[in-house]
């Protein structure tokens, strides 16, 4: 399985389905994607590999840790991330897999800023602010 930017220059290779799939509906979230959320993968660092140049961006989180974007330097496209909070994991953008049949997710976070037409399945996780 593998996640790519939009131009193929950065990609990074998984390992197959994961167990941690997160919906988030912070404003930061929407700002980074342009979408009304932004869904990641989450996998252990030493499970994944990549490949090509990325360009890193840090911004504090509401909570007080770091989160780090990291896109193609050439199309610009948020390939993966890195949570201060979770320094073993990183997170893959599930659009940048491509993969219709990839797994729903298993949370959804910072609902207190979700889109109102926006609906998931009652059967995940829901919280009004981070996991805590």
């Amino acid at each position: 399985m593998k996640a790519e930017c939009q131009c193929g220059q950065l990609s990074v290779g998984l390992p197959g389905p994961t167990p941690a799939v997160v919906a988030c509906h912070c404003i930061d979230c929407q700002r980074r994607t342009g979408a009304p959320f932004g869904v990641m993968a989450y996998y252990p660092a030493d499970q994944i590999t990549v490949t090509g140049t990325a360009k890193r961006y840090e911004r504090p989180t509401a909570e007080g840790n770091s989160f780090e974007t990291f896109f193609c330097s050439e199309c610009g496209s948020t390939v993966y991330a890195k949570a201060g909070k979770h320094p073993t994991l990183v997170g893959i953008a599930v659009g940048s897999i491509a993969d219709p049949s990839f797994q729903a997710p298993v949370r959804s976070v910072w609902e207190q800023s979700m889109h109102a037409w926006v609906r998931l399945s009652p059967d995940i996780q829901h919280f009004p602010k981070g996991r805590g």
